[in-house]
């Protein structure tokens, strides 16, 4: 069913006659599929060789044996697995730990393996048999890394309880506790000699140290943020190190001297490698990416990889000719829907980008950071026009006031701005509340916003006096989501108190409390008429209240797990729900009834969009895959598969054109054929 999709989208690029043809062939079919518009899934004939699957939680660490014939994984599901390098086996799993598994090493023998893990112990095992032969005790925290000196004799490890400690394999003997770091010890790595170990951590520092007499020969400070892998030269004159401020260093052993920083990612620096020769490095890194550098040089000689992190956000322009998109790589893209182009990069952002609002010519964009900036971009030119700089914490949220020329951000740092887009002015902050902001919701006359908070109120404010005209005080939990009234007159607030909540903006009366739910309230949609209001739960269930009387006239049963999200068909009647249970449901709005159930997911469904025609829907859901259903029948039209969790989709107008962001960094661009 999905033959034709998947060749189109691993080998539209290539430019032989015989494919090409093979292509054309496979897009006659009469099926509906999923035409993907790019080469957006990884190609036949590359680099990648093999896929090990079997770990139920991610893979923290791996060894090669000696031989290089087989590969040991360690996994956060408590396990260790030997894999044939060869065959693809899973050949031994290695069971023990009460905790992740976050490092492992092979005696130079290759006969037997180490693990150090989260349940604070080491493991000395048998490769042969499977079995634990010793279990090493001592640590207070987590073990992070190991290594073992070149005689195969004895081993270093490395804790969240800051310490190092050297043990003795054959007795099990904790030899020597090496004291200096202020916070988690990361990664560790021996000098060829054996004489000296070089460790990592949190405090952002490397220390040397003698392993003989335990002493702190010398620290190696510079890293701005985490150090999280290190590696030594052949000669073991010079480390190198990876951090979370998304460098590497290159360091003299010697002397302390930082010889050479590597730039180039953008996000922290996993993991390190240099060549047998000790000329080149390889990095790995949050931005999805991996990087051979030149180590004489520093020059980054090629990047393996548009988004190198998660997308968090995507906005159309108002044309519905190009798309936006934001991601946790910093950056954001803008795609010309046409072309499927990546026209542009803006890249400035030192911190995820987690929000987008468009200027409503659609000229410009404004994009708000983890960094706590905010920057105004011209669409054409990719210029950065303007940053805007005051807030103390990420910033969460964005609104462009109803004329185009005030900005309002709402941060972590407790407090919403009002900025004048032209100059970049910090027109007004508004202080008041005492916990993060997370929702925040203007008046349709542009004059007033209503924020909600962690503090558990809402706040009305004032934009031209900076008056917090009142507070709205009630809720016992946090406040996530609030929806206004058509007439502007009115809020509802959803919260992690299990109720909602009907406010007047004129008085700050509490006009009405919802009781009903019985699990946090996580979304809200009011219907067309304004009515009617339909909040979805913790709890497994959708409410529809009327607002004038605040009677819960239906609960929709059915779901079997947290519902997340809603949608409601064009003409108001209906509404469709997604569910950790993995399937979506469609809903008669009058009647209650559960009309139909949409199974076919393997995996929760984080998101729903239907066509402009209200006749199909499309769900996104972290078991890889896409779904377009047909409303009405409840039948399973198209999947399309891709390589990570799909966290959002959109319909494009001409109702044909899907847009999807993968959890990986991908942007997919499909095209609904023979629907």
């Amino acid at each position: 069913m999905q033959l034709a999709g998947q060749l189109w989208g691993r080998m539209q690029h290539f430019a032989v006659p015989e494919i090409q043809a093979m292509l054309k062939l496979a897009k006659q079919q009469v099926l509906p599929w999923f035409c993907p518009l790019t080469s957006n899934l990884i190609s036949p004939g590359g680099s990648l060789l093999l896929t090990l699957s079997g770990h139920s939680l991610y893979v923290s660490a791996v060894a090669l044996t000696p031989d290089g014939k087989k590969v040991i994984s360690a996994s956060a599901d408590n396990t260790l697995k030997l894999w044939n390098l060869e065959t693809g086996e899973d050949e031994w799993t290695f069971q023990g730990h009460s905790g992740s598994v976050n490092a492992v090493a092979i005696t130079p023998d290759g006969k037997r393996v180490i693990s150090g893990s989260s349940d604070n112990t080491l493991k000395l095992w048998n490769l042969e048999t499977g079995k634990d032969e010793r279990t090493f005790q001592g640590h207070s925290g987590s073990v992070f890394a190991v290594a073992l000196t070149p005689d195969g004799k004895r081993m270093i490890s490395a804790s969240s309880d800051k310490t190092l400690k050297l043990w003795n394999l054959e007795t099990g003997e904790d030899e020597r506790t090496f004291k200096g770091h202020s916070d988690p010890v990361l990664a560790v790595a021996l000098t060829p000699d054996g004489k000296r170990v070089i460790s990592a951590s949190h405090d952002s520092t490397l220390k040397l140290w003698n392993l003989e007499t335990g002493e702190d020969k010398r620290t190696f400070y510079g890293h701005r943020d985490y150090v999280r892998a290190v590696a030594i030269t052949p000669d073991g004159k010079r480390v190198i190190s990876a951090s979370s401020d998304s460098t590497l260093k290159l360091w003299n052993l010697e002397t302390g001297e930082d010889e050479r920083t590597f730039y180039g990612h953008s996000g922290s620096v996993y993991a390190v490698a240099l060549t047998p020769d000790g000329k080149r490095l390889i990095s790995t890194s949050h931005d999805s990416t991996l990087k051979l550098w030149n180590l004489e040089t520093g020059k980054d000689e090629r990047t393996f990889q548009g988004h190198s992190g998660s997308v968090f956000a995507v906005a159309l322009t108002p044309d519905g000719k190009r798309l936006i998109s934001a991601s946790s790589d910093r950056t954001l893209k803008l795609w010309n829907l046409e072309t499927r182009e990546d026209e542009r990069i803006f890249n400035c952002h030192s911190g995820f980008v987690l929000a987008l609002a468009l200027s409503p010519d659609g000229k410009r964009v404004i994009s708000a950071s983890f960094d706590s900036i905010l920057k105004l971009w011209n669409l054409e030119t990719g210029e950065d026009e303007r940053t805007f700089y005051g807030h103390s914490g990420p910033v969460l949220a964005l609104a462009l006031t109803p004329d185009g020329k005030g900005l309002i951000s709402v941060s972590h740092d407790r407090t919403l701005k009002l900025w004048n887009l032209e100059t970049g002015k910090d027109e007004r902050t508004f202080y008041g509340h005492s916990g993060s902001i997370y929702a925040l919701a203007l008046t349709p006359d542009g004059k007033r916003v209503i924020s909600a908070s962690y503090d558990r109120t809402l706040k009305l404010w004032n934009l031209e006096t900076g008056e917090d005209e009142r507070t709205f005080y009630g809720h016992s939990g946090r406040v996530d989501a609030l929806a206004l009234t058509p007439d502007g007159k009115r809020v509802i607030s959803a919260s992690y108190d299990r109720t909602l909540k009907l406010w007047n903006l004129e008085t700050g009366e509490d006009e009405r409390t919802f009781y009903g739910h019985s699990g946090r309230v996580d979304a809200l949609a009011l219907t067309p008429d304004g009515k009617g209001l339909i909040s979805v739960s913790y709890d497994r269930t959708l409410k529809l209240w009327n607002l004038e009387t605040g009677e819960d006239e239906r609960t929709f049963y059915g779901h079997s797990d947290s519902v997340y999200a809603v949608a409601l068909t064009p003409d108001g009647k209906r509404v469709i729900s997604t569910s950790h249970d993995r399937t979506l449901k469609l809903w008669n709005l009058e009647t209650g009834e559960n009309e139909r159930t949409f199974y076919g997911h393997n995996g929760l469904v984080y998101a729903v969009a239907l066509t402009l025609d209200g006749k199909r829907v499309i769900s996104a859901s972290n078991d890889n895959t896409l779904k377009l259903w047909n409303l009405e029948t409840g039948e399973e039209i198209a999947t399309f598969t891709g390589e990570a969790p799909f966290f959002c989709c959109a319909v494009a107008a001409d109702g044909v054109t899907i847009v999807a962001g993968e959890s990986s960094g991908r942007v997919h661009f499909l095209r609904l054929e023979n629907v």
